[in-house]
């Protein structure tokens, strides 16, 4: 059973995190000392710098000829087991997307085992399971985050090109509009190339009805002669009379001629707006049926190549395959690190939780409300952490043959609160990063009694 000093061991491990994000909070909230810009740029030098040299410490001093292959099986499983509905729920529900498959993948996978993982679970089940919760950090630094980069990455460059097809498609639409725009007008004004003469005349309103309707013939018949759209009366106030002149002729004058009173022009303007409306709106959705729903296979290999060079280009991708290499060439041949090299690394990761946490506390600073993501997603996301996750662990652990204390190990790991890095990574490319901040704070709360309930409740 947990004593007193187990728990008072949990707490000094937990305790000054909570402190910063609390300096963070009063910083900003209350003394105004940081700018919203100042604060992304912490976050930032959290997600370039310290993060990475985090990772590449754990790593490099594991040994990886001695890890538990039953342990990590499960781990995998169940993740992989957790992608694939998330994914398939992204792709064949209407409510499904890849934004919130991303989020819920962190919040019910992703458990905060450095910080309160290993002082706790030392606690339940003796110092030799400490080496568990060292592997499981591991592998999150190397395969889980690395994972969740490229799912950021994939998101923002398939945004990034899906914007660009839309805005080009925009652009093509509205010339052809502007063209068509202008072939009305000039429809409308009676320019044509031809010989024929149009001549409008405008006079008073007749008072006399049949006069104006002596006025109101229709033009003759005769191919020689093209229509023209009418202008309009404004209020009864005036006759627009337009009068056909035969350019075959060779008389002076008008040789045959035509006068029609133009009192329905509105009308024909509507008609021709309407038309031209309407043609606007086929073209509009002829362009929008053109940008796929759905990734095609020229557009995955955009995305890809993108993706590719933005990992490229992240510390974070270098720092788990130098981590890993150095780990499997120092215990293979008994390479040490120089001790320059040792301190320039250490001085840097060891800041890398406490800044991550004062980053959480500026972001909270921000936000109107405490709970920045509202009261249900937040109960949503506490589902996730502590029911979801250590019941799809429990399955994947069982598939693979875990009995005994490591299954236990196991379940009660996945019931830790939310990491920390995840949340880092969600603040820095800006996707609900309100919701991964109320699952690392409320879930450092509740941790502790839910993790307590775990240790009793799989102990009968």
């Amino acid at each position: 059973m947990i004593s007193f000093e187990d728990l008072y061991c949990v707490l000094t491990a937990v305790v000054p995190l909570y402190f910063t994000m609390f300096l963070a909070y009063a910083s900003v909230k209350w003394w105004k000392i940081f700018s919203p810009d100042q604060c992304a740029g912490i976050n930032r030098f959290v997600a370039i710098f310290a993060v990475p040299l985090l990772s590449f410490e754990f790593i490099s001093r594991i040994n990886p000829y001695k890890m538990d292959l039953l342990f990590i099986a499960a781990d995998g499983v169940s993740k992989v087991l957790v992608l694939l509905v998330l994914f398939s729920w992204a792709k064949f529900s209407k409510r499904g997307s890849l934004d919130w498959a991303i989020t819920i993948f962190s919040v019910s996978t992703l458990p905060n085992t450095l910080v309160m993982g290993i002082p706790l679970l030392k606690s339940m089940y003796g110092d030799d399971k400490e080496s568990i919760m060292i592997q499981a950090v591991v592998l999150q630094c190397i395969i889980w985050y690395t994972l969740l980069l490229f799912l950021f990455e994939y998101r923002e460059a398939k945004t990034l090109i899906l914007d660009k097809l839309k805005k080009s498609c925009a652009s093509n639409t509205n010339g052809r509009s502007e063209e068509s725009i202008g072939g009305n007008q000039k429809i409308l004004s009676g320019s044509y190339d031809n010989e024929d003469e149009v001549v409008n005349v405008v006079l008073p309103t007749p008072s006399n009805p049949q006069m104006l309707q002596n006025v109101n013939k229709v033009a003759p018949d005769s191919r020689r002669f093209k229509p023209v759209v009418a202008a309009a009366v404004e209020d009864g106030k005036e006759v627009h009379l337009f009068i056909w002149g035969c350019g075959c002729c060779s008389s002076e004058g008008v040789c045959e001629q035509s006068v029609q009173v133009c009192t329905r022009e509105d009308e024909n303007k509507n008609r021709v707006a309407g038309r031209t409306g309407e043609e606007d709106q086929k073209a509009v959705h002829l362009e929008q049926s053109k940008i796929p729903s759905s990734v095609s296979s020229e557009m995955l290999g955009q995305i890809l190549k993108m993706v590719q060079f933005k990992l490229l280009r992240n510390p974070n991708s270098y720092a788990s395959i130098l981590g890993l290499g150095w780990a499997l060439a120092s215990c293979r041949w008994g390479i040490k690190k120089p001790q320059i090299l040792e301190n320039s690394v250490t001085i840097l990761s060891n800041a890398g939780l406490g800044m991550a946490m004062f980053s959480l506390g500026l972001f909270m600073a921000l936000q109107p409300k405490i709970i920045a993501c509202g009261k249900k997603l937040a109960a949503y996301g506490m589902l996730a952490r502590f029911v979801a996750g250590p019941a799809v662990m429990a399955v994947a652990a069982i598939a693979v043959g875990l009995r005994g204390t490591i299954l236990r190990v196991s379940i009660v790991q996945a019931a830790l609160p939310q990491g920390i890095v995840p949340f880092v990574f969600a603040r820095e490319y800006n996707l609900h990063p309100d919701m991964l901040s109320t699952a690392v704070i409320f879930g450092m709360i509740v941790s502790l009694p839910i993790t307590i309930l775990y240790y009793i409740l799989l102990g009968l």
